[in-house]
Parts: structure tokens; sequence; C-alpha cells
């Protein structure tokens, strides 16, 4: 999911510190919880389940997060995502596609007693429903943790907010967060300080990066940046096959976006997804009041 930058982000990623982290930031909420029901499984792949079999994962991992950024001093909103732009609609389908392909692989290889690939498609062909969302946000109203839904894309609300001052940074692993904005993005705030990446479990920490010193860094705008993005591909359009960060990069700087455009996607509407990044769906309608658990 998002925009794949991390070949060209290395430089600027910085440990983020618990000074850097102990403030108020806004969370990706649809982001957070697809990695719980993705990660917290059991060993053949099965979700955590409740005794009347409804899963559980998302509530386990959300329990456990909040209460460390808690303890890490943060105070965390929780913005999920509203109505998807029609131009997403594409993408959308294509995920439900591979979800659902990943579902039917999953029985056969259950069948087969094949656990360990079992395990994988399970992973893959987890989904966010309407009650992983109301049993998330009500879980979070009883922590004293505030919640928002969004006009539209959730990392959009939190950059704006960001941008407006009334959070410090938003969390997301997704680099969509650089496009629409956000001053500093924060990633990897797992409680376990691990990530499965390609199948494998790595160590991660909290690392921070600052937008100015990105785009100082390499010497391009915010604009270039959502150039790029389009370019490689993002959630709104494919990328134009055989172009990765490193040479978009060099596109962009060379002034030769809209050629390259016109060369390989002329019926791309492109001026519509920049102008989505620069200026999306938010709203203001949101409350940053923290209270005690409700115990």
């Amino acid at each position: 999911m998002g925009v794949s930058l991390r070949e060209i982000l290395t430089d600027y990623k910085k440990p983020a510190s618990p000074a850097d982290l102990a403030k108020t930031c806004a969370v990706d909420g649809n982001n957070a919880l697809y990695q719980f029901v993705t990660t917290i499984r059991q060993p053949d792949g099965t979700p955590l389940m409740d005794n009347q079999g409804r899963i559980t994962s998302h509530l386990s991992g959300l329990f456990f997060r909040v209460t460390n950024f808690l303890e890490s001093g943060m105070r965390p909103i929780f913005i999920f995502d509203g109505k998807p732009p029609e131009m997403k609609q594409v993408t959308i389908e294509a995920r439900r596609e591979l979800r659902d392909e990943a579902a039917a692989s999953y029985k056969e290889a259950m069948a087969a007693g094949d656990i360990q690939a079992a395990s994988k498609y399970a992973r893959s062909a987890s989904r966010l429903d309407a009650g992983t969302f109301s049993s998330s946000q009500k879980l979070l109203t009883l922590m004293g943790i505030p919640w928002f839904v969004a006009p539209s894309e959730g990392e959009a609300q939190a950059a704006v907010m960001a941008q407006k001052g009334d959070v410090a940074f938003s969390i997301s692993q997704d680099y969509d967060s650089l496009l629409f904005g956000t001053p500093r993005l924060v990633r990897n705030m797992t409680v376990s300080r691990k990530r499965k990446v390609q199948g494998r479990t790595i160590s991660v920490n909290p690392e921070i990066i600052v937008l100015s010193e990105l785009l100082s860094g390499l010497k391009i705008t915010r604009e270039n940046l959502i150039e790029m993005g389009i370019l490689i591909g993002t959630d709104f359009n494919d990328g134009i096959k055989g172009i990765g960060p490193k040479k978009a990069l060099k596109i962009v700087r060379d002034g030769a976006f809209e050629k390259t455009i016109k060369e390989n996607c002329p019926d791309l509407n492109y001026e519509e997804i920049m102008n989505f990044f620069l200026n999306p769906p938010y709203s203001s309608d949101y409350k940053l009041n923290w209270r005690d658990p409700d115990t």
C-alpha cells in the first residue's frame, strides 16, 4: 500500500528519541489495524478469536500499542479512513481480488496440511471490515483515546493536522503521508520492535523523517515529490514500468515529468492526483480530548 520511496529515503531516516515521541500525534488508524490483523496470528495463520468466534487480533494489538504510547508520554488520536476518492477504486478492487485469491489458497494449503503456506496466505487474505472498525473505536473510547473518521484518506487528515500544528507528527508505515505534506512522519512504532518484511521478521526501531530535510537534501519541492510518486505509482494510479525512485528523482530534477507522462500514459489525469495530494478532503471537526480509562 502507498507509494514506494524507500530506496531514496535511507539518508533521511533518523532514530526517534523518547523526547521526539513524547508529544501529541495523529495515528493512521487503518494502517495500524491492518498491521495487527496480518501479524497477530497463530502458527497456521488463524487470527486470535473470542469464545464466540469473533476476531480479536486487532484489539490485542491496539490495546498494547496504545498502552505503550501512553507509557512513552505520547498523546495519540487515531484517524480512520472515510470515503475513498473515485480514482482509488481500481486499486481497491485489485486488492480485493488478491485477498480473495489468497483466501482460496489458504483453504487449499490447510487441506494439504501445509502450515507454512497456510500462514503466508492467511496474512495476505487479511481484511478490515465494519466490525473491525467499530470494536476498535469502542476500545479506544474505553481507553480514553480520541479517534476521528476522516472525510477521505486518514493519512491525509493526519498530515494536515500536523501541518496546522494540532499534532507534532503523524504515525504510519506508508510514505504517502509525506506526499500529503506531514512535516514529520514517524514509523516502526511496534511494541515488539519487530516487523515482518517479505515473510521475514526483522528488528526495527522508531524512526522519524522530517519532510523539510528530505526535500532540501534531494533538492526538490513537495510538488516534485508528488510527481515522483505518480511516476512510481500511488494508490490512485499505476506507475510507469521501469521507473523506480532513483529514476523518478532524475526525471523530476530534469524537469521531464510532463514529457514522461505524456509519452507513457497520455490518458492519465495527473493534475487530479497532484491536487488530491496537495488539497485533500479535510475536516477540523475533531476534538483532542484525552480521558482516564473507563475501568
